[in-house]
């Protein structure tokens, strides 16, 4: 997850108290009686649950307004082989609250140290807290400012066994996208144009069959 996906999600988060930013400036008013040391890491560790909590009381309380922000797709192949199987393709889409679960769960444990997702929690609230003063925020700045010791390159890493459990379901168990909707996916011998070194692409352009009614056509065309 790239840092830029945080700043969209506090976006989306800021828009929807636009006209009542009050709300949000009583709520972190309420939770953080003291200004944060936003800078100091080892200071701003302890107060890393009530950030949670605080963020968690928003959504919970506002749960109708949130909306869809990420889509991810999955794909498919049948066990550990590189074919891809039968039904092969979909997508899920996060809202902007669902996606908080991902790097939500890393603050649940014993923190030593400002980590990735701990992080991603400091950017979120940050940004949050300046736009219910300021009606604004600057994502830049707090992104470089607050990097604590961690390159920016990424917000946090999170496998499937971490999605899996929000993700669970049958449209996971069975994708409604066919293997062979590629051809009408993927148009014009586009196939040939994918980077053989990324896994999905690889299997692709290993699976030539796919595409045989296609190249049939433009033979005789």
């Amino acid at each position: 997850m790239r840092p830029d996906t945080i700043v969209y999600l506090a976006l989306s988060i800021a828009k929807s108290f636009k006209e009542a930013p009050g709300y949000l400036k009583s709520l972190f008013q309420e939770s953080f009686s003291v200004p944060l040391e936003w800078l100091d890491g080892d200071l701003l560790l302890p107060h890393v649950p009530t950030m949670v909590a605080t963020l968690n009381r928003l959504m919970n309380e506002n749960s109708h307004i949130q909306e869809p922000l990420l889509m991810q797709p999955i794909w498919k192949t049948e066990g550990k082989s590189s074919r891809l199987h039968e039904n092969a393709f979909d997508i899920f889409v996060w809202s902007n609250f669902a996606l908080t679960r991902l790097f939500f769960r890393a603050a649940t444990g014993p923190l030593t140290k400002i980590t990735r997702p701990v992080r991603s929690i400091v950017w979120l609230l940050k940004m949050l807290i300046d736009f219910a003063d300021n009606l604004q925020f600057d994502h830049k700045k707090t992104i470089d400012e607050l990097s604590h010791a961690t390159k920016n390159d990424k917000a946090f890493s999170i496998n499937g066994t971490q999605t899996h459990p929000f993700m669970k379901s049958e449209e996971l168990l069975k994708p409604r996208i066919s293997r062979d909707e590629l051809r009408n996916i993927i148009l014009g011998g586009g196939q040939r144009l994918l980077s053989p070194e990324r896994r999905l692409d690889a299997i692709i352009v290993n699976s030539p069959t796919l595409f045989e009614a296609e190249e049939s056509n433009d033979e005789d065309n």
